[in-house]
């Protein structure tokens, strides 16, 4: 079954709408948790689960990528058309933004939560400095976000080859990836291994006149995962099994 570009772009718009509402109106809904442990764990089934189930709903039409780190990776080691990158990226970037801006919409309802997810960057991540309130410096949350990415891409790309065995699992395995990833970096930086996860909830609250260092310090949230992902990217060629 073949399935046109638009179909593919729309996709991925929906799929990343629907991770930031799932996963991102997670973490702002629970910001009033007494117990952040509780909330952290929470946030990483949100996240894990809602890419499960999106996944399966649309990883036929457009691969469900969802993350422009793990475009990019496909783009690399040739799994998608070099002309899909930018629309895909696209998609995402502006899927995310509705989504994220959904949930502050709702959130927008209540004063006192409203206050709180704004001065949060609607659960954007962060490093030490800027006036952000992570505790973690700028190295650490690099290397994190790194190392992290390029494991939670890996799976990706190892589960979705042709000649997976696992093929037919392979949401199981890349949301229980994400969801273990989150629950290691939501306490050191919110966790992100999506560009979008972080640039949508800072875009948002720049837009709505909120703090200056979610979009500040988001360029990080793009580096580090594009790289991992690139990374994982290499590595999936060179496990490649010989024809």
């Amino acid at each position: 079954m073949a399935w046109s570009a638009a179909q593919r772009y729309l996709a991925e718009f929906l799929g990343t709408f629907g991770l930031l509402l799932l996963g991102g109106g997670t973490a702002v809904s629970t910001l009033y948790y007494g117990d952040f442990t509780a909330r952290d764990g929470v946030v990483a089934i949100a996240f894990g689960v809602g890419l499960l189930a999106l996944a399966y709903v649309f990883g036929d039409v457009s691969g469900g990528h969802f993350n422009p780190a793990v475009t990019l990776s496909m783009a690399l080691n040739r799994r998608m058309p070099l002309r899909d990158v930018v629309p895909y990226v696209i998609a995402q970037v502006f899927g995310g933004i509705v989504g994220i801006g959904t949930v502050a919409a709702v959130v927008h309802g209540s004063s006192s939560q409203w206050t709180v997810a704004l001065s949060s960057g609607f659960g954007s991540q962060c490093y030490a400095g800027n006036g952000s309130g992570c505790g973690y410096a700028l190295g650490s949350v690099f290397l994190l976000e790194l190392a992290l990415s390029f494991v939670f891409i890996l799976v990706i790309q190892l589960v979705t080859r042709p000649e997976s065995s696992a093929k037919n699992l392979a949401p199981l395995a890349i949301g229980g990836a994400l969801a273990v990833g989150n629950l290691i970096a939501i306490p050191i930086d919110g966790a992100s291994l999506n560009p979008v996860r972080s640039f949508s909830p800072a875009v948002l609250t720049s837009l709505a006149s909120g703090p200056s260092w979610p979009l500040a310090e988001s360029w990080l949230f793009w580096v580090a995962p594009i790289l991992g992902g690139l990374l994982a990217a290499v590595v999936e060629m060179l496990l490649r099994p010989k024809a």
